[in-house]
């Protein structure tokens, strides 16, 4: 799992498909995205989701390298979510107990 973390400060995208998708994290619900990415029942930990996640992202990454017809940019940005919401999950797991949330941390507000 923290090889998971790890691996996701390494990677480099561009900086639009980023900065979205920071801002779409903010609204990540486990039980809604990850589900309709995934597409499989029981969910899987947060671990298991993001390993899982980053192998569809590279695949995904490539194939915007490539320049490839079948890539999706609306797909791509909402693996990038569930990515970031997952990691966010674990480090919030990680954190010691009676630990101040880092900002973004604090669940969103439900309208």
């Amino acid at each position: 799992m923290t090889h998971a973390l790890a691996l996701l400060d390494s990677l480099t995208r561009p900086r639009l498909l980023i900065k979205a998708a920071r801002i779409g994290a903010a609204q990540y619900r486990r039980d809604i995205h990850l589900g309709r990415l995934l597409d499989i029942e029981p969910l899987p930990d947060s671990g298991a989701a993001l390993e899982l996640l980053i192998e569809i992202e590279a695949a995904l990454d490539e194939a915007r390298r490539r320049r490839s017809a079948e890539y999706a940019v609306a797909r791509h940005l909402d693996l990038l979510i569930a990515i970031m919401g997952e990691a966010r999950l674990i480090r919030a797991a990680m954190a010691p107990e009676g630990a101040t949330p880092a900002q973004g941390m604090a669940p969103a507000p439900v309208s």
